[in-house]
């Protein structure tokens, strides 16, 4: 699983970050990005749920 954050898209709300700790991050900028691409099944949840949860859809998942 490679997940992704579009910059461009991103407004820096968090949601992904308080829903998958583990693999998401801010940047100096206070853009979320992704830390951490290895994942167990358990945060693989947590990503797809902070996909979901993503105002601007700025995530990706490709399998």
């Amino acid at each position: 699983m490679k997940v992704s954050v579009d910059q461009n898209k991103c407004i820096g709300c968090g949601i992904c970050l308080t829903t998958a700790p583990e693999t998401f991050d801010f940047n100096d900028e206070g853009l979320a990005y992704v830390k951490n691409n290895d994942c167990d099944d358990a945060e693989k949840d947590n990503i797809t749920n902070a996909l979901k949860s993503c105002p601007t859809e700025a995530i990706s998942i490709k399998k």
